[in-house]
């Protein structure tokens, strides 16, 4: 799948969304999504690379809980499965959740 595709598919939960980070300086107020193909978990076969597979992440950055913006995100992933975990970063005062899955 496309970057370009995944963009689009993250911007029907409404949010602002970049691949990996908005510019400097130019980073919305929260909430936003950003997302990035993390790594690969490639399928090999007769030495060579058989099917590309690539790991994404989608991380969403909120302010304060809001489990309803995670509902948008969980309605926007729906075609894939995916794990979820939350951190809170204490110099951004924000929660980060990233959910991570193989596209």
């Amino acid at each position: 799948m496309k970057c370009s595709a995944i963009k689009e598919l993250l911007e029907t939960t409404g949010l602002p969304v970049a691949y990996r980070a908005f510019r400097e300086n130019e980073a919305p107020p929260l909430p936003y999504i950003c997302f990035l193909n993390s790594a690969s978990d490639n399928f090999f076969a007769d030495g060579q690379v058989y099917k590309e597979i690539k790991k994404l992440q989608v991380e969403l950055y909120t302010r304060h809980k809001d489990e309803a913006l995670e509902d948008k995100v969980k309605e926007a992933l729906s075609s894939f499965s995916w794990q979820r975990t939350e951190t809170y970063i204490e110099p951004e005062k924000c929660y980060q959740i990233i959910f991570e899955m193989e596209v």
